[in-house]
């Protein structure tokens, strides 16, 4: 049925609409046709913690942008999403990204985070440093060459002489299966993600050592992000706006996260807390990965790309030794 009265209606409302977008200035207005940048993340990832903020707080309109995020099954699926034009950006570590700029992926890296894991046994346990797990059996998630794996196998190595490869048993497994593994005390130790850690830590089990502490014994810089935002150089170049608000976006929700404990409220029903022992040693161990602001030291990272490299080998890197130039994205 068709109301006389419906057009005489509509079209002054239709320019009342009109009229407040266009008082509205650079708000409602622009808010209306910002462009988009999709972000393909984990499903129950923790980069979705950081991407959250991004939105809840306004800080992707306020750089001029509007985020939007594609949950994807696991790592494989949201590089694939990336490789295949699906996403604009992913989070993933640079020496993926190396490997791909390598073969001819314009890809490039905007540091996310610093966070790493470590190697942790029950509370009651006798074993206190990387010696005494000799013979045992000891977890790791992420496989052979996990880069975590990696970085205590060359302290050891360093530190005895002896690969810790070599004197130990192996097993390896999904985060979830290596923490039940451990928890059980069906291995000796686990190597694990580090937010699996803070849950397995804030249970009652003890860190051996962390693999900050190991890198710095190798004269690493620990504070050299393996995990971090990776764009596209043609994208860049097309969008250098959405680029920089995306980096600055980021920073901000950094910022807030670092220091106001009721930003996390928000946060907390997608972070699988059960505890707030839980809760707590979740947020501490993501502000503890907070990267310095500003790109990448090349060097540094090429200093750690070697010591990697020289135990993971072509499985790693699939025989890069070094890094490729306009890996890292210097923000301009």
């Amino acid at each position: 049925m068709r109301f006389p009265w419906a057009g005489r209606i509509a079209g002054p409302a239709l320019c009342l609409a009109a009229a407040i977008l266009a008082q509205a200035g650079p708000g409602l207005a622009q808010q209306a046709s910002l462009p988009a940048i999709t972000i393909g993340t984990l499903e129950n990832g923790t980069v979705a913690w950081e991407l959250q903020t991004i939105r809840d707080q306004g800080f992707d309109r306020r750089n001029g942008f509007e985020l939007r995020m594609l949950p994807l099954a696991g790592n494989p699926a949201t590089q694939v999403a990336m490789q295949g034009g699906q996403v604009d950006a992913i989070v993933s570590d640079w020496i993926w990204v190396a490997v791909q700029r390598a073969n001819g992926a314009p890809f490039t890296f905007w540091p996310y985070s610093t966070a790493v894991g470590g190697l942790v046994v029950p509370a009651d346990s006798p074993v206190r440093t990387l010696a005494d797990l000799e013979g045992q059996r000891i977890g790791i998630a992420g496989g052979p060459v996990d880069k975590s794996w990696l970085i205590l196998r060359a302290f050891y190595r360093q530190q005895t002489g002896r690969d810790l490869a070599d004197v130990t048993e192996q097993v390896f497994g999904a985060p979830p299966m290596i923490q039940h593994a451990a928890q059980t005390g069906e291995i000796a130790g686990a190597v694990n993600f580090w937010h699996f850690l803070a849950l397995m830590q804030a249970a009652g089990m003890r860190e051996v050592v962390s693999v900050a502490d190991a890198a710095q014994g190798l004269g690493l810089d620990p504070g050299t992000p393996l995990l971090g935002y990776v764009l596209r150089d043609d994208w860049v170049a097309d969008h250098p706006d959405l680029a920089r608000g995306l980096a600055r976006a980021s920073r901000q929700a950094k910022d807030l996260l670092a220091a106001d404990d009721a930003a996390w409220q928000a946060l907390r029903p997608v972070m699988g807390a059960t505890t707030d022992a839980e809760f707590m040693a979740l947020r501490d161990g993501w502000r503890a990965g907070i990267p310095a602001e500003g790109p990448v030291d090349a060097d540094a990272a090429q200093k750690l790309f070697a010591v990697l490299a020289d135990l993971g080998g072509d499985d790693l890197t699939g025989g890069l030794t070094d890094l490729p130039e306009g890996l890292f994205w210097q923000g301009d």
